[in-house]
């Protein structure tokens, strides 16, 4: 099958649109035409070395579309099913997802430019093999997956909005739901206002959080937090000690704060910001040599907790149906995160924009 796709041919160059195939399906497998792909940070983190994928790269790993054609052995899918892509893969048998756990499944953790299989669909013009961002690749227009790399959804989701969910919404909004099991009438934080910031804040908010706290340095996003659901927003850049004035706006420090931006400096700040016996929550991918510095003897006279948060600790095949069912009953807002669409052909735009922080979440539409 030909598809255009969007390609990282080097590190810290433009993004480039390129004529791809796309194989067949083979066992386990299905063939899915993409409606809808979020440009993500992560997709941004891969083209600047962020994070370490070989290029080349086809991009996008928060996808929604339709299957359109079934490998053997598949029975749990059917052609005409709405699907997500998910970049973590859920092997079903490893440790991780028999506790429940699948974000963190050991086979997800090695399928990183393949298929879990190890090898490709994929391949450019001249034939060479192109490898796929966390083992989906779907900022294309068909993409092959594995059955263990996808989500179906009810037929009738709308794709544009439900194509969030596979990344951005399910990671922030079940770090609140899932990671720090937000109890009502809590105290968060949230800093950074990206498409998982934003979610997180919604997670925070259906979760009954009596006070949530937005942080960012954008005006406009500040005002997207609000729409949201945030109790009261921060703009850090004009703050001299952050961490004091969140001290203060809160009473005493928050029960959860969230790091969303990937930062080792702001890790320390949302640390700092916890009330005694707080949580800080650890969701943005930060460089591979970057760190955080807090005082030691904090965790034990304070009780003060930090852990991380990968795809929101969510059980994807669960937890992605629940967001859409919010989202129909209107508890959770997906429409005004997309605060812009392109072509595919207008994604080196669309990078441009996410670099400059002018959306809370880009979709390329097909």
């Amino acid at each position: 099958m030909r598809a255009k796709a969007v390609i990282s041919r080097e590190v810290n160059k433009p993004v480039v649109v390129e004529d791809i195939e796309v194989g067949p399906p083979r066992t386990g497998e299905v063939m899915v035409k993409l409606s809808a792909c979020g440009v993500c940070h992560s997709d941004l983190s891969a083209t600047n070395g962020t994070i370490p994928f070989p290029p080349p790269l086809i991009l996008g790993h928060e996808g929604a579309g339709t299957v359109v054609e079934v490998g053997p052995g598949v029975t749990d899918f059917a052609v005409g099913d709405h699907v997500l892509s998910s970049f973590v893969t859920m092997c079903g048998v490893c440790h991780y997802c028999t506790i429940g756990r699948p974000a963190l499944c050991d086979v997800g953790a090695r399928t990183l430019y393949t298929l879990p299989t190890g090898d490709l669909r994929t391949s450019d013009a001249a034939g060479h093999p192109l490898n796929i961002f966390s083992g989906v690749g779907v900022m294309a227009e068909y993409a092959t997956l594995s059955t263990r790399s996808i989500i179906r959804i009810p037929q009738d989701a709308p794709l544009k909005q439900a194509a969030l969910v596979g990344c951005g919404v399910m990671t922030g909004f079940c770090a609140a739901t899932n990671t720090a099991r937000v109890e009502a009438g809590s105290i968060v934080v949230v800093f950074g206002c990206g498409g998982v910031g934003l979610s997180a804040i919604q997670g925070a908010a259906v979760s009954g959080a009596g006070m949530i706290v937005a942080v960012d340095i954008d005006d406009f996003k500040l005002e997207l937090a609000k729409l949201m659901g945030a109790t009261h927003a921060v703009n850090s850049s004009g703050e001299e000690n952050i961490v004091k004035t969140l001290k203060k706006l809160t009473g005493g420090g928050a029960d959860h704060a969230f790091e969303c931006v990937g930062s080792g400096e702001l890790v320390a700040a949302a640390y700092g910001a916890l009330r005694k016996g707080g949580k800080a929550i650890v969701v943005g991918v930060a460089r591979p040599k970057d760190m955080t510095t807090f005082r030691t003897a904090s965790i034990t006279f304070e009780e003060k907790t930090i852990t991380g948060s990968y795809f929101g600790s969510a059980r994807p095949r669960e937890d992605a149906p629940r967001i859409l069912g919010l989202y129909k009953s209107g508890r959770v807002k997906l429409d005004e995160l997309v605060t812009r669409t392109y072509t595919i052909d207008e994604a080196p735009q669309a990078f441009a924009d996410l670099e400059a922080g002018r959306n809370a979440r880009g979709v390329i539409l097909f």
